[in-house]
């Protein structure tokens, strides 16, 4: 053996120091390669939706119910087979409705009855794991219950009375409830073994903080940023642009609430300066009010003036960036110094529109991209609330230690929004330092810059042009998470005209239909055409319209269909999402959810329908997967490890 041969072997023996101990360890992994493959769960685009997050998040996409049909389809109706799957998903409040009107017996039966159901629930959607792992998921103050319940031997007799007294003690000593959440909570963890956030947790919706709140506590997924996603991590990094981009887009959707309360950043210096700079505001910056917002009249007025106020920022801060960096490629988004002041017009691509609204009294005609000192003074005081709070570097942190511009997992390769390409179907290049960067090696170094905008000190230069190209990131033509040639914002603002308005996405949204387009991708990543597939979200499927989330005859899913409340009215639909367990893929269609309470106290479960996009002939195995992978090298390892022992050249 070489030396570091040597030095590897050795330290793999301090883990097992004895042949018999390496030889356990072998026979373990080569069984564990042989069981089933476990269920992974994509989720897109959730946009701040967190009641219809949660309700997805945990029925499993109806796998959890689909189990419960499978397994007590000849001993329960299909009104107890409901009820029984709320309980799973909404343990403490279900059980408190049903048990309000029950007598001390009939809350005694009911508790013994439903373990026994849960139980053995437990034991059928566990059997594809090792005790090892299964032990690991458990709620530890009840391990030792849970694991003689689970594992008991029906055959024998003796221990019948062993395993009725241990119910008996459980509800006697008031625990009954306990266990019963301890149980659901180890059969949601169960069902789904990886969950995929596939990008856009934040804006639109009112809880993009508690959803993240939520999956900071799951036991195994990743994480592949979207646009919305990105100006939230940069804002979070000291870009004064993503800030802005982050407050305009809170502004306009009423989420204001998020900033403050969720993450404890004033906005009061921004209110102050709107009140006093922007005395009327145009409709055009009025917020899209939902029906669950209690904002007053005069509430809704503020806003709209610090939506206006923040918008004015923004282009002057966007259009600095757009000067220093030429290579972005995009003088044609400096529109400020195209607006002809005394007559109110601006000109756009050669012709001439009259602004819809005239009043811009912080900008300076000879100088507009300058912010004036009440500006910059508002910028600079909402920089610090946004890097100081500590909820927010708390989970965007989490974002960047589980996230990633893309992933290769399985064979799929999942992002969330297009690869760059040309009308004719070549990758688009974006020249960075000289050096054009096209297809994986423009993901790898966009994912780069990311990092470094988090990680480098605050004032460094490498850090001043990392932010810059976050925000490239969130509105530039060659990004992979924007995908279009222009974000036409300023003239949805100002400028009446629908003409001005259109966005022209990349020609990858037409030939991800082209199954050669998919396997170019595919190839350009390492992976398989054959068996690969890619998973993206982004763009909103419209369903209403008849369009189709399955692209390239399968070999390209769409998950965005519209948890969003915004964008319901045009998918349809409240979202699609994706299962992929050892039988293949299934592509799940989901209905407007209503609310958790209705959820709970009626059992409305969101409707949603199933359908099979691909199925394996053989069931996928452990060792079929990319872990299975990593546990090979490991038996390998063992293996020289064990013949070393032997040879004598380890002790």
């Amino acid at each position: 053996m070489s030396n570091s041969q040597t030095k590897y072997l050795q330290l793999l023996a301090s883990h097992y120091p004895t042949p018999a101990q390496t030889i356990t360890e072998i026979i373990n992994l080569e069984a564990i390669l042989n069981l089933p493959k476990g269920t992974e769960h994509f989720l897109s685009d959730l946009h701040g939706e967190y009641d219809a997050f949660e309700q997805v998040f945990r029925n499993g996409s109806g796998v959890i119910k689909r189990k419960l049909s499978v397994l007590f389809a000849n001993e329960l109706s299909e009104t107890e087979l409901t009820t029984l799957a709320t309980l799973i998903y909404y343990p403490r409040p279900k059980m408190r409705i049903i048990l309000r009107t029950f007598s001390a017996t009939e809350k005694n039966d009911w508790y013994r009855i439903t373990l026994l159901r849960l139980i053995k629930l437990t034991s059928f959607v566990s059997s594809k794991y090792t005790r090892s792992k299964v032990r690991k998921l458990m709620s530890p103050d009840f391990t030792y219950i849970i694991e003689e319940l689970l594992y008991q031997n029906n055959d024998q007799i003796e221990k019948e009375a062993y395993y009725h007294e241990i119910l008996t003690s459980v509800i006697e000593l008031n625990s009954a409830a306990d266990l019963i959440h301890a149980l659901a909570t180890l059969i949601r963890r169960l069902v789904v073994d990886h969950l995929h956030i596939v990008g856009d947790v934040f804006d639109r919706g009112p809880a993009p903080d508690k959803i993240i709140n939520r999956l900071t506590k799951h036991q195994s997924l990743d994480f592949q940023w979207g646009n919305h996603d990105m100006i939230w991590m940069g804002a979070a990094s000291g870009s004064a642009v993503c800030i802005a981009n982050v407050l305009r887009i809170s502004a306009r959707y009423l989420n204001l609430d998020t900033v403050e309360d969720s993450y404890g950043i004033s906005l009061r210096p921004l209110a102050i300066f709107a009140d006093t700079t922007y005395e009327n505001t145009s409709t055009a910056f009025m917020p899209k009010k939902s029906q669950e917002s209690a904002k007053t009249t005069s509430e809704i007025n503020q806003i709209a003036r610090m939506h206006k106020a923040i918008a004015i920022i923004q282009f002057k801060l966007e259009g600095a960036i757009i000067q220093r960096h030429p290579e972005f490629n995009m003088t044609d988004r400096l529109l400020l110094n195209k607006i002809n002041y005394t007559n109110g017009t601006i000109t756009v691509n050669n012709h001439t529109y009259t602004l819809t609204d005239t009043d811009f009294p912080t900008i300076d005609p000879a100088n507009p991209y300058t912010l004036t000192p009440e500006e910059n003074d508002v910028i600079e005081r909402l920089l610090l609330g946004f890097i100081n709070s500590a909820k927010l570097q708390e989970h965007v942190a989490f974002l960047y230690a589980k996230g990633s511009m893309y992933l290769r997992y399985n064979g799929n390769l999942i992002y969330h929004g297009c690869i760059p390409l040309n009308e004719d179907g070549s990758f688009k290049a974006l020249t960075i330092a000289n050096k054009p960067y096209t297809g994986r090696a423009l993901f790898d170094k966009f994912d780069q810059y990311a990092r470094q905008a988090f990680s480098q000190p605050e004032g460094s230069k490498e850090k001043e042009a990392a932010l810059d190209y976050v925000w490239y990131l969130w509105t530039g033509e060659t990004s992979p998470l924007f995908g279009k040639t222009a974000m036409t914002t300023f003239e949805r603002y100002f400028i009446a005209e629908a003409e001005t308005h259109h966005e022209v996405k990349n020609p990858y949204y037409l030939k991800r239909n082209d199954e050669e387009t998919v396997a170019t991708i595919l190839r350009e990543f390492n992976l398989s055409p054959d068996d690969g597939h890619i998973i993206n979200g982004h763009t909103p499927v419209k369903e209403g319209a008849g369009e189709s989330p399955i692209k390239a005859n399968g070999k390209l899913l769409v998950i965005d269909g519209g948890f969003s409340k915004a964008y319901q009215s045009v998918t349809s639909i409240a979202g699609y999402t994706l299962i992929y367990n050892a039988y293949g893929l299934q592509l799940v269609k989901h209905q407007p959810f209503t609310s958790t309470e209705d959820a709970i106290m009626n059992e409305t479960d969101i409707i949603s329908t199933r359908r099979i996009i691909e199925t394996e002939t053989i069931r996928q195995c452990v060792k079929d997967t990319d872990i299975g992978q990593h546990l090979q090298q490991q038996i390998n390892d063992l293996k020289s490890l064990l013949t070393a022992y032997r040879q004598g050249l380890i002790k």
